[in-house]
């Protein structure tokens, strides 16, 4: 049982089409005002002199630039990775050449360049990032060797001392660097955690809905007896009515063996596991194991259920509820998986509640791993196994999800003697009788 190797960074579905169009819209306008105001307050308020024509120009651009992104993006509300970093780089660059014509990084408006790179690494994937912060850290240092001269009060010029701007140099590519890195790594953890708890979500749907289609097959087959009993007599009279030698004989008795078939069929779906309408009944816990891992046993490799510590009126029975049936699925599927020739589950029924131990006799859990199991994305497969078999390194995370919301806690830890062990205790179960 070793799902225990970290993931590389697996594809994740969806990362294209998930940045909104409008907001991108709303954040440029929101720029264009802000541009606006500023280049009015230092003109006619402050009375310093810009290269107004250009700076104007600037912003135009913008402006035209977004009204035309209106009617392009009327019908296309998200946009992919792709698109979504060219209009942000877009705005790096317009605001490079805004801090160019006014000073570079004398310009305290400097710091607003890390604006469009904040709002990426919290958006958009790896490789956008980066090359928004390559392009980042190239406006900067164009910024700081060249540059029109910061207008200043009563002075044709003025300038920060040389040490001063490479300090500020440093200080905005680090922090272009660190934010953006900090950023995507919470953001993308959000994603992954959100994806995984949605398949956790999908997995005990799909569990509910068997056991929904099973109820309700359940209800058919009650609801056809009456009919068909009705059809059994008929065939019956008919049968009795019917000279042997009549033409039809061969057919009414073709009626009845048919009519007797479907009465087997629906008796048969009404024992079926699963068909009592939520009302499953209750069983012993070795038989609900060795059934839940019958889908997974491979050749050479034994299953083994131990009960220890039994109360004096004997070893409880136990319902199969969807999230613990699921979740034991999993951590035995993964135990039969890695296993070299045994998988021992030991029930310990000792107060309080009931603790299930699932070891195995495989190659164990990477120590250095052990705190980060049960969190999405980790996989002892290789990637080219995973690719193969559509493997995202869920199991341990979607397991623990559903045994937690049955109420267990699940640690994970090696045996004495090599291989994994999981241990699964339920303080308060609901599930036993």
């Amino acid at each position: 049982m070793s799902e225990a190797t970290p993931n590389s960074h697996p594809q994740l579905p969806g990362n294209e089409g998930r940045v909104s169009a409008r907001t991108l819209l709303t954040i440029r306008w929101i720029a264009v005002l802000g541009q606006s105001v500023t280049l009015a307050t230092v003109t006619l308020g402050l009375h310093l002199p810009l290269p107004l024509p250009f700076a104007v120009a600037a912003v135009a651009v913008s402006v035209i630039i977004n009204l035309f992104a209106i009617r392009r993006l009327a019908h296309q509300p998200f946009l992919g990775d792709r698109d979504a970093a060219f209009y942000m780089a877009y705005d790096m660059v317009q605001l490079a050449v805004l801090l160019y014509l006014t000073g570079g990084l004398d310009n305290p408006f400097a710091v607003m360049m890390l604006a469009p790179l904040t709002v990426a690494a919290s958006t958009l994937g790896r490789e956008a990032v980066t090359m928004l912060v390559a392009l980042a850290v190239l406006c900067f240092t164009t910024l700081a060797l060249t540059a029109l001269p910061l207008p200043w009060p009563g002075q044709t010029e003025a300038g920060l001392p040389p040490v001063y701007r490479f300090g500020v140099w440093t200080a905005l590519t680090m922090s272009a660097g660190f934010i953006a890195g900090y950023l995507y790594k919470v953001a993308d953890g959000a994603r992954r955690l959100s994806m995984a708890l949605n398949a956790s979500q999908e997995a005990l749907a799909r569990a509910q809905s068997a056991s929904a289609v099973g109820a309700l097959a359940a209800a058919a087959a009650h609801e056809l007896g009456s009919p068909l009993g009705t059809i059994a007599v008929v065939a019956k009279e008919l049968a009795r009515d019917t000279p042997p030698d009549s033409p039809i004989a061969e057919d009414v008795a073709l009626l009845q063996s048919q009519v007797a078939r479907c009465r087997d069929i629906l008796a048969e779906l009404s024992r079926r596991p699963g068909n009592r309408g939520g009302a499953e009944p209750f069983v012993p816990i070795a038989a609900l194991l060795e059934t839940t891992a019958s889908p997974y046993f491979r050749p050479g490799v034994s299953l083994e259920v131990v009960n220890v510590n039994e109360p004096e009126d004997g070893t409880p029975n136990v319902q199969p509820v969807p999230e613990m049936v699921h979740g034991m699925a999993n951590i035995l599927q993964n135990a039969m998986q890695f296993a070299a020739s045994r998988v021992l589950v030991t029930v310990d029924w000792a107060a309080p509640g009931v603790m299930l131990t699932v070891e195995d006799d495989g190659p164990g859990y990477p120590p250095a791993l052990l705190p980060r199991l049960g969190e999405p994305y980790v996989s002892g497969r290789t990637l080219a196994a995973r690719e193969a078999a559509g493997n995202m390194g869920l199991g341990l995370f979607i397991a623990q999800t559903l045994l937690e919301r049955s109420g267990a806690v699940v640690t994970y830890a090696n045996g004495r003697s090599g291989g994994a062990m999981v241990a699964i205790r339920w303080k308060h179960p609901t599930f036993t009788v």
